[in-house]
């Protein structure tokens, strides 16, 4: 098969699968694993060159409605009359049920459910260790800034969180994004700040910033030195990479 994915999380369920081979293209951002590096780049996940894909003849494209604005991409496809499937999970349980998809799309059933229930499996190990864990770790994910976007509890940040041993402090909005604002996070008061601003490369986050927002410093995780930049790849992706992020999370809150 010739495939192209268009969507950073969706060429690391084909690394998941072990099947990088059928991969003829990729959007801009996709940065792992490291033997897809060379592979022609068809643009950003917001702006792809369908030109480029068309070009490519695809047998399939995978496709995403992850981040607003992809809704384009689809009408593209369909324009074009590209073959191609959509991932758009919230739900760890959802990128499970995403990898046995791309697995049988891509003619590999028994290996897309063999590779999803050991995602599953991984998930439950790590979930066992911390069951017993009476007192929850409140955690606090900033995907933004200003203005504050972070995790509702429909969100994979919100289970990771809770599989860790800990709590996302905004577990309790039943959505999937949450805009709000640095009074509210204060009020919420977090054991651990997780900065995890989306597009932004650990290098460019400013921990320094976040510490001078008003009355902040009384808060126990800047007095705890409890701020920590963590990688977007691991944390803000629909995908099996996340079980790196989840064990990165349980060190951090168990060291």
């Amino acid at each position: 098969m010739r495939v192209v994915s268009i969507c950073p999380s969706n060429t690391e369920i084909v690394a998941y699968l072990g099947l990088t081979k059928v991969l003829v293209g990729v959007d801009n951002y996709s940065d792992w694993p490291a033997s897809i590096q060379n592979l022609p780049k068809v643009g950003p996940d917001l702006s792809i060159d369908m030109d480029k894909v068309e070009d490519m003849k695809p047998d399939l494209v995978l496709a995403s409605l992850s981040v607003p604005g992809m809704e384009k991409n689809i009408k593209a496809l369909d324009e074009r009359k590209i073959p191609y499937i959509i991932l758009n999970p919230n739900s760890l349980q959802e990128i499970a049920k995403d990898i046995q998809t791309v697995g049988e799309a891509l003619g590999f059933s028994d290996l897309g459910e063999e590779k999803a229930k050991q995602f599953l499996g991984d998930i439950e190990g790590i979930r066992n260790k911390f069951q017993s864990n009476e007192k929850k770790t409140k955690l606090y994910w900033e995907w933004w800034p200003k203005p504050i976007f972070t995790p509702g509890g429909l969100n994979w940040l919100s289970e990771i969180s809770e599989i860790a041993g800990g709590e996302n402090i905004f577990s309790s909005e039943k959505v999937a994004s949450v805009q709000t604002d640095w009074d509210d996070v204060k009020e919420r008061n977090p054991d651990h700040i997780c900065m995890v601003w989306v597009g932004v490369k650990e290098e460019k986050m400013r921990p320094e910033l976040v510490i001078k927002r008003p009355g902040w410093s009384e808060m126990p995780a800047i007095k705890n030195k409890k701020i920590h930049v963590l990688e977007e790849s691991l944390f803000c992706r629909p995908s099996p990479r996340l079980l790196d992020g989840l064990r990165k999370l349980v060190s951090i809150i168990h060291e």
